[in-house]
């Protein structure tokens, strides 16, 4: 629907007359042109003024239209634009992911071709971002320490971004899962929404901190946050020879998960990666009304531009 933003300014119309009729007359000056009236001068003067008068009412015309069309742009015409409501959850949703060195291991495919743990995570945990729009998402990342890569927000495209420029090393190489977890939990602490869930990945065992997973698990419990747990990689310290480097603590992260209630999934190919990600879609629906928005498509800049051409035809025309 077509409206002005600020129709009051309609009534600043009549402004230049009440200036002209308030104001003292301004004093003609220049110089002037004696014609002896013998030589034609009433036929000179009388040509001059018809001249002058048609002068004096384009200039009118021009300056009336160039006021009226620029309180028009100064009303904000602007029409309602059609705008689909978002779709708000009423969750929050933090995405903890390992960075610590073990994800540089280059055992699953893509494509076709081999990639490192840390290439699938970001190609499917990127995709899982992007399709949570009603959630507010936010993104912990972890190695030997952890810290809030992106906050709480309904941006998901820009939480998919942080995913996709993430990189081994910034974080320290060792895998911290207390921490990770324990700040995820800290920024949900002072969150006011009806669910609260938690996306924990790694590929390692915990071998840094000063807590447990299990213990962070258990406050999560308390907290009423929901934890979904994926452990990452081919094998797992249940089936792995003794010493073996680059498993995961599967077992840790499935207790971490049924502590919380939240639910557990064991990924060892790119395949295993999207479905749990699909998963993780069922489990956490964003369906909801949604909130309305009121976005509006301004249209001052042409009666503006207009304003601008008349003014400086009027000019042109003074000039000459």
């Amino acid at each position: 629907m077509f409206e002005l933003a600020h129709p009051w300014l309609i009534l600043l119309a009549p402004l230049p007359v009440l200036v002209r009729r308030l104001l003292p007359p301004r004093a003609a000056g220049g110089a002037y042109l004696i014609v002896p009236e013998r030589i034609g001068g009433a036929l000179l003067a009388a040509g001059r003024a018809e001249r002058v008068g048609r002068r004096a009412d384009a200039r009118l015309i021009l300056s009336w239209l160039i006021w009226g069309l620029l309180l028009l742009a100064l009303s904000g015409p602007r029409d309602l634009a059609p705008v689909r409501a978002l779709k708000v959850s009423g969750r929050d949703l933090a995405i903890v992911l390992d960075l610590s060195g073990s994800m540089v291991r280059d055992d699953f495919h893509l494509n076709g071709a081999p990639v490192t743990r840390l290439t699938a995570v970001k190609s499917v945990g990127a995709d899982f971002s992007r399709r949570r729009g009603g959630d507010r998402v936010a993104l912990i990342l972890f190695g030997s320490e952890a810290y809030y890569a992106a906050p709480f927000t309904f941006d998901v495209g820009s939480v998919a971004r942080r995913i996709e420029a993430a990189t081994i090393g910034i974080s320290g190489r060792a895998t911290n899962i207390s921490d990770g977890l324990g700040l995820a939990l800290k920024r949900l602490e002072r969150s006011q929404a009806r669910a609260k869930v938690v996306i924990l990945l790694s590929d390692g065992s915990n071998n840094a901190g000063m807590t447990t997973p299990r213990d962070v698990a258990g406050l999560a419990a308390r907290m009423g946050v929901r934890v979904h747990t994926i452990a990452l990689g081919p094998k797992d310290m249940e089936s792995a020879a003794p010493g073996e480097r680059g498993v995961v603590d599967a077992a840790t992260l499935r207790s971490i998960s049924e502590t919380s209630g939240g639910e557990s999934f064991r990924v060892r190919s790119t395949e295993d990666l999207v479905e749990v990600g699909r998963a993780l879609d069922r489990l956490e629906t964003t369906e909801s009304d949604g909130l309305a928005a009121e976005i509006y498509r301004n249209f001052w800049i042409w009666p503006a531009s207009v304003a601008g051409l008349l003014a400086l035809l009027l000019v042109w025309r003074e000039a000459r």
